[in-house]
């Protein structure tokens, strides 16, 4: 909850500050599109019992946060009021990696690779002008969680491709005509993976990814 509060506030800044770069120049309207490009910060669990359990790993083996890259193409249909409403699709790919090494306890902590991947299409309300807007977005679509120990095969849960619902916004600047400043906080919500060879699936879990880059018009 309190991670939530923080993005939360996080998104209203965000909104307050495209809100009043876009009053300073005139209120031209948003364009006919936009393409995304952003380093992301995908925070995966580092302590969750259930998913280390569904994956035949210890706990203290997850690898925890990573780095990742986030790309978009998102259309504007048309506005209503002070609301332009647009559609789209992006593509998420995050990694994470642990090294080997001893627990507290003494016991040996093998390497583990983690990997997110998810798709989907997305609708989006925008607030703003052409010169900055902000953003709520979301929608659904495939994705895949794998987490390996470094030189063991993947088990067929590293595979399947799970139901993934992606919510949350943002806000680009726009430096000059063509190119802006962007950031985003979205959330994963990750439906539970298949039980196999006596492990239960993987949990239903929220990945929260922070990501920051450019965007091109």
């Amino acid at each position: 909850m309190r991670r939530a509060a923080i993005c939360a506030c996080a998104l209203a800044i965000l909104s307050g500050g495209a809100g009043r770069a876009a009053a300073q120049d005139a209120p031209k309207p948003i364009g006919r599109f936009v393409v995304d490009v952003r380093g992301t910060i995908p925070r995966f669990p580092s302590s969750n019992d259930a998913l280390a359990a569904s994956r035949g790993v210890q706990t203290t083996e997850l690898p925890g946060s990573g780095f990742g890259i986030d790309l978009g193409a998102h259309l504007y249909l048309f506005k209503w009021k002070a609301v332009t409403f647009g559609a789209g699709g992006q593509l998420t790919l995050g990694r994470s990696h642990s090294s080997a090494g001893s627990t507290a306890d003494g016991f040996a902590r093998r390497a583990v690779t983690e990997h997110f991947r998810a798709i989907a299409p997305q609708l989006s309300l925008n607030f703003g002008s052409a010169a900055g807007w902000s953003y709520l977005s979301g929608g659904v679509g495939p994705g895949v969680w794998s987490l390996v120990p470094d030189g063991n095969a993947a088990l067929a849960s590293d595979d399947e491709r799970l139901t993934v619902y992606n919510y949350g916004g943002g806000a680009r600047w726009f430096l000059n005509h063509h190119v802006a400043f962007s950031v985003d906080v979205r959330f994963y919500a990750i439906n539970p993976g298949t039980p196999e060879l006596g492990r239960p699936g993987g949990p239903r879990t929220t990945l929260l990814i922070i990501g920051g880059g450019i965007s091109i018009k």
